[in-house]
């Protein structure tokens, strides 16, 4: 096959193209977090952590939907079917976690109920109740700014 001077050229050229883009995509996913303050890095490893959860209104205890944040695309939190009953929360993550993407809210964002110092679900603070946390045994008022970590026990009351 003979090539003339002007398709060397093409040829030439997309070939540079494809490099350049290939590169460029590669350079831009690497090291993307260097606008990341340090003591806001969990790890740059990913994550697979397992809190468990358990929230109760006037005693009643709340069952946690089995596959929340499962689907075409599995969110960072999200349940399964084998463990929901016992409140496990799994969280898998890849690269790069920060404080922000571990919090409780985003869990109770996934399973689409409200969660706060003052609101459990529809509930909301007053004369007939209070929400109350607990982490690990110990009373905690971080409620949906909670960091959640491997292991945790939180439990969640309105009462």
């Amino acid at each position: 096959m003979h090539l003339n001077t002007e398709k060397k050229v093409l040829l030439i050229g997309s070939i540079i193209t494809v490099l350049f883009v290939v590169g460029t995509v590669f350079l831009l996913s690497q090291g993307g977090d260097a606008d990341v303050p340090e003591d806001q890095i969990i790890t740059r490893k990913g994550l697979h952590w397992h809190p468990r959860v358990t929230v109760s209104i006037k005693g009643d205890r709340q069952e946690i939907p089995a596959n929340l944040g499962l689907g075409a695309v599995h969110g960072k939190i999200h349940t399964h079917d084998t463990d929901n009953k016992e409140g496990v929360i799994h969280m898998e993550m890849k690269g790069l976690v920060v404080k922000e993407d571990t919090k409780l809210a985003h869990f109770f964002q996934t399973w689409g109920k409200e969660f706060s110092s003052n609101k459990l679900f529809d509930k909301t603070n007053s004369p007939d109740g209070t929400v109350k946390m607990t982490v690990n045994g110990q009373e905690n008022k971080d409620f949906e700014n909670y960091l959640m970590r491997d292991g945790d026990k939180i439990e969640i009351k309105y009462e």
